[in-house]
């Protein structure tokens, strides 16, 4: 039998000595970004994505350990436990086979079975279950049994019990369940229907048929919505004859006399046991996998969006567009400090929008504003109509762009917006995070709650903890990529840096205020309650600007100090180099006297010392900064001028099963099915091609005004 730490290599196609060595890191507490990124030699340099899905399978793995030893513990304590029974529980793969093996022995509520066993009937059901050859007639064997002090009356009421018991037996046999369950997983067909003739956003599924091995996540989910708000009813559709062809051959024996009898309770047990349980079991089988599926689509989507490249060091004036409250203005500088507020009206009739426009002309004079942001929620078409005409009056220098502000009113009332801007309203709060979002996205989507980003399907059925701990991954893997400015980074930038949470993050905000900035990344330990560990893992991922040495605003982890000095000392440069960036030369010079041959001189691995060059080269590099800036714009388009075949540049703003939503600057986004992504190859889902955020040309395809419906292509824009 297969060890853990052999299943997980074998599953995740690595060598047994890397999957222990991780295995081992995490037992000792270390975090994942920090054994992705500086314990790679003992991994093999296996990836974040990788790392976190080793850590939740040996998690499910060693759970199962557990499970198994629960049930055999409690099974044997019936004294019922069998050498064969204990081996078939350890060798069980999953949680489910497992149960399923426990199922005859679990504590059942009162049955038909049970009040037969009360009656003394079970001796007979084993006898005509058994289905020897020489077994006698059922009934006559039944009337042996009779008793009327229990209840038995005839040789008939016998045989009903035999019946009923064997029924259950049946029902809580494993192996009937994994036969009956894999046939049902194949070719049942999930159908649903109206429950109320009105048109809603479930009418695609009105009337609606597919093989259960062939759903799609989005259609499970779907239709279990559709369902739980009683505009759907569904069912899941089996061929009853075929599956009791499939029970009786696993439970009938040729050439006994009880086999009719058996084929009976057989087909009871399916009606009345089997077939409503694996139903429930299927549809919770779906279920899980598209909520799965759904929960892995979410966390590709909110990377790419966490990890949107800044538009650094411009001062940039946040609108967050409404009507009756109006447009609520903020303008920022360059690091994120608020210069201005104001409201306008820019929907309240010409005379007020000519004095929106005029005060907004007089904010960008003052503030030198460079760049807008304007919130996509109610209202956002009339402001990105009013800013096109306000851009056209000021004559140049300024671009603006639609931002996505799902969550931004959420933040904008929370505990956390109250302390950071307590003498602003909650709304003017929301347009400094529209504002700060353009600027540097990370820092300002940490502070709201994964879920209310938007950028998923159906968040809101799927299992909490386990979205929550998906996204919460993700976030930490992409604060952690970029890396945090010690001395400005928010304590919701900061409790998402690996070894620390919210009480030390807040701990380092409070020293830094009290003493300062911070000069050194040795500084850091004096932090109340930061210790060597916690310090030891979010060293690396902490940069000091302000220090002397220049490894400290670097990725370069303090443990490799003297390996990067080391280095630079075999390649002929100091460390006032790395600063003034005269490192250009370095991987030639790496090269020319062999990768091995250093590592060894500055005791690391290859993967390490490659890491440390990198940094060297680039200082306090920003990995968000090699990827294209948002699509900033002058003009404004309306859904009115768009014609098939028009070719557009656009931003991907959400990718789900089905295809991708793009931003094409007319405040609809348009669909391009996942059909019409590529040309070249068939793709399973859209993620194998774009992600969020991309800028990508479409074709126009079709346009739908009074459904507000915008139809793109990729392929033929190609």
């Amino acid at each position: 039998m297969e060890t853990m730490m052999q299943i997980l290599a074998r599953e995740l196609g690595r060598s047994q000595r890397h999957v222990e060595n991780v295995v081992s890191l995490l037992d000792e507490g270390n975090t994942i970004p920090f054994i992705a990124r500086y314990r790679k030699e003992l991994h093999g340099s296996m990836d974040d994505t990788t790392l976190r899905a080793l850590e939740e399978r040996l998690q499910y793995l060693r759970n199962l350990e557990k499970r198994r030893e629960e049930i055999k513990s409690a099974i044997e304590g019936q004294g019922k436990l069998t050498d064969e029974l204990s081996a078939a529980i350890d060798a069980a793969a999953t949680l489910s086979e497992a149960e399923d093996l426990y199922r005859p022995y679990k504590q059942k509520r009162r049955t038909r079975a049970t009040a037969a066993r009360e009656k003394g009937l079970e001796p007979l059901a084993a006898l005509l279950y058994a289905q020897r050859p020489d077994c006698p007639d059922p009934l006559e064997v039944a009337a042996g049994y009779i008793d009327p002090e229990k209840g038995v009356e005839t040789a008939e009421d016998a045989l009903q019990g035999a019946s009923d018991i064997i029924a259950e037996d049946i029902s809580d046999d494993a192996g009937v369940r994994r036969v009956l369950r894999t046939y049902m997983l194949q070719s049942s067909v999930m159908e649903s229907t109206a429950v109320k003739e009105e048109d809603s956003v479930y009418r695609l599924y009105y009337g609606f048929r597919q093989n259960v091995s062939r759903l799609q996540g989005h259609q499970v989910l779907a239709v279990n919505r559709g369902e739980r708000e009683a505009f759907l009813k569904v069912s899941l559709i089996t061929d009853r004859e075929a599956a009791l062809v499939l029970l009786r051959r696993a439970v009938l024996r040729p050439g006994s006399r009880a086999g009719d009898f058996i084929r009976t309770a057989a087909a009871d047990a399916y009606d009345r046991l089997l077939y409503p349980s694996l139903e429930r079991e299927v549809r919770n089988c779906l279920t899980d996998e598209a909520s799965e599926g759904a929960i892995r689509n979410f966390a590709l989507n909110l990377r790419p969006l966490l990890m949107q490249p800044p538009v650094k060091g411009r001062v940039t004036m946040g609108l967050d567009p409404g009507y009756r409250m109006g447009c609520k203005v903020a303008v920022v500088d360059g690091t994120g400090k608020v210069l201005d507020t104001t409201v306008v009206y820019p929907t309240h009739g010409e005379r007020q929008r000519a004095a929106c426009i005029a005060a907004l002309a007089d904010l960008i004079r003052r503030h030198g504003v460079t760049c807008i942001a304007i919130g996509n929620g109610t209202a956002s078409r009339e402001t990105e109509q009013m800013t096109a005409d306000l851009l056209h009056q000021t004559g140049g220098g300024v671009s603006y762009t639609i931002v996505n502000e799902a969550g931004a009113s959420v933040y904008s009332a929370s505990k956390l917006a109250a302390e950071e801007f307590p003498e602003y309203d909650v709304n003017l709060r929301s347009a400094v995070s529209i504002a700060r979002r353009l600027q540097d996205p990370l820092a300002e989507l940490v502070k709201i709650d994964p879920k209310a980003i938007g950028v998923g399907q159906y968040q809101h059925d799927m299992p909490q903890k386990r979205l929550d701990e998906a996204l919460g991954n993700v976030v930490e893997d992409c604060v952690n990529a970029v890396g945090v400015d010690v001395n400005t980074a928010s304590p919701s930038l900061l409790q998402r840096v690996a070894g620390l949470n919210a009480a030390t993050a807040k701990n380092v905000v409070k020293y830094r205020e009290e003493n300062g900035a911070f000069t050194s990344r040795k500084q850091i330990l004096k932090v109340p309650k930061l210790g060597p560990k916690a310090y030891e893992q979010c060293a690396g991922f902490l940069r000091v600007p302000e220090s002397r040495n220049a490894l400290d605003n670097t990725a370069v982890h303090p443990e490799s100090y003297p390996a990067a000095e080391k280095l630079l000392a075999l390649t002929g440069h100091a460390l006032s180099d790395v600063s003034a960036g005269k490192l250009d030369g370095l991987d030639g010079q790496m090269k020319s006297i062999g990768l091995e041959k250093l590592a060894a001189a500055c005791g690391v691995g290859v993967p390490t010392l490659t890491d440390v060059a990198r940094e060297l080269q680039k200082p306090g590099r920003d990995p968000r900064d090699e990827l294209p800036l948002p699509i900033l714009r002058t003009d404004i388009m309306e859904v009115k001028d768009l014609r098939p075949g028009m070719v557009l540049t656009g931003t991907v703003r959400n990718v789900i099963d089905f295809g991708v939503f793009v931003d094409i600057g007319v405040h609809q986004d348009g669909l391009v099915h996942i059909s019409q992504i590529s040309r070249d190859r068939f793709l399973k889902h859209p993620s194998e091609a774009v992600s969020v955020g991309d800028i990508v040309k479409v074709v126009v395809l079709e346009v739908d005004e009074k459904k507000k419906r915008i139809s793109l292509s990729m392929k033929q824009a190609v």
